[in-house]
């Protein structure tokens, strides 16, 4: 049996596809850095061995599958080709690997992972479902008949994919160290459009997906009454969200989820465009929505004393002021605080008034310092250049977290893609006394 080695195991689409292929009855182990990251969390629950990055972790006869982060000169991957190893890309791998199932991508610059999460939960309920999902969660069914992943746009590593189904939740301009502009990222998804096989479930309130061309039928969703599947008569409570489906024009059913904002409306459209394409009863499709737990660290709720803690994974613009809606809805007569930790230099300079203007939605603001990444340790500007634009805002630090602490009763939102979480952490301990 051949014995998969992960470069970059706690990659957070790398932890599920070795979650996969494990639950699949394969042989599993990987490498990685030595901090804590959320991700790590179920392979250690499956027993899965995570070694410190080495290139004598390399052995003949394995097959490496190599994480997007890691360059070719990493010692790990020049030592598997001194070997003669095969080295394949998580996203080639994964593009070939979907081949024997009836594969959904997910994709779009927001909304990916939470659509990723609630489809292969919904979806499962109706046939065996193996799923891929960007918070580290991965499920391999021996038995699948459907395959639910996410699909990265970042350096077009979801070209490497021919899926029967894309979901495109919308299009917006992200990792600027990559794309040049809107229209850079729109060809990428076009290109991405092309390669479908049955149909593309879009989002049609958003401008970019109208101008989707493809060679399958194009399925659009949303608010405005053109779309195929339109979400009207909507009543938000502190509970969830209620709304009835027109489908073209006809009505359909009336769901309910236990979600909050817009933006989880047109998530659960999505999913339920789907499940009418692909035949799933609404009663169905109604249970399974009913039962959703929610993905890791979208809108997480940890409640200390009469303290809301909210951990998000915002880190764009559109997704901070889509998570201070959904708390605006869920926690209506409370106090709203953002902990924000940008992400990436170049992010933070691209968006950094956008970035200002969505964070001062909220009733009081603190900002961490940047967080680099793996590819980008450092850059020109500072935390203190966005706090510059934010009239009041405070900048945090763990070791004087007491700060927060006048905000009685309120709901504190931490959000950002790094590593946020250790301000969580601190107050939480600070909160437990």
């Amino acid at each position: 049996m051949t014995l998969y080695h992960f470069t970059g195991i706690k990659g957070s689409g790398m932890s599920p596809l070795a979650q996969i292929l494990f639950d699949a009855g394969e042989q599993v182990q990987g490498s990685d850095v030595e901090t804590y990251y959320f991700t790590e969390q179920p392979l250690r629950d499956r027993n899965i061995t995570i070694k410190p990055f080495d290139e004598n972790n390399i052995k003949p006869g394995m097959t490496v599958i190599a994480g997007n982060a890691f360059p070719d000169d990493h010692p790990e991957l020049v030592r598997a080709r001194e070997l003669g190893v095969e080295v394949i890309r998580y996203h080639k791998f994964l593009g070939e690997y979907i081949g024997k199932y009836t594969s959904i991508a997910i994709t779009g610059a927001h909304g990916k992972t939470s659509t990723t999460g609630l489809m292969s939960h919904v979806i499962g309920g109706y046939m065996p479902t193996s799923f891929l999902i960007g918070d580290g969660t991965g499920a391999g069914k021996k038995d699948a008949s459907y395959f639910v992943m996410e699909a990265c746009e970042y350096r077009r590593h979801f070209l490497a994919y021919h899926p029967d189904y894309a979901v495109m939740t919308n299009i917006d301009f992200d990792h600027p160290d990559y794309f040049k502009n809107i229209e850079d990222v729109y060809n990428a998804f076009e290109e991405l459009a092309l390669q479908v096989k049955k149909a593309i479930i879009a989002c049609g309130d958003d401008e970019h997906l109208q101008r989707i061309q493809a060679n399958v039928p194009v399925v659009y969703y949303g608010f405005g009454a053109e779309n195929d599947f339109a979400a009207r008569n909507i009543v938000k409570t502190t509970e969830g969200t209620e709304f009835e489906v027109y489908v073209r024009n006809e009505s359909y059913h009336k769901f309910f989820i236990p979600l909050y904002g817009d933006h989880a409306v047109l998530n659960a459209l999505a999913v339920i465009s789907l499940c009418h394409y692909e035949g799933v009863p609404a009663e169905l499709v109604q249970e399974r929505l009913n039962t959703y737990g929610g993905v890791k660290r979208r809108f997480t709720e940890t409640r200390i004393g009469n303290n809301v803690l909210v951990d998000d994974y915002a880190h764009h613009p559109t997704e901070i002021s889509a998570t201070l809606q959904a708390a605006r809805q869920k926690y209506p007569d409370r106090e709203i605080v953002a902990v924000f930790q940008p992400h990436t230099f170049s992010r933070t300079q691209a968006f950094l008034q956008n970035f200002a203007d969505s964070l001062s939605k909220a009733d009081a603001v603190y900002l961490c310092d940047i967080f680099g990444s793996a590819r980008e340790q450092a850059g020109e500007l500072t935390i203190d250049d966005l706090a510059a634009l934010i009239e009041g805002s405070v900048i945090l630090r763990t070791d004087a977290i007491d700060v927060l602490q006048k905000h009685k009763d309120a709901a504190f939102l931490f959000m950002g893609a790094g590593d946020v979480h250790k301000f969580q952490n601190a107050f939480e301990q600070l909160l437990q006394g």
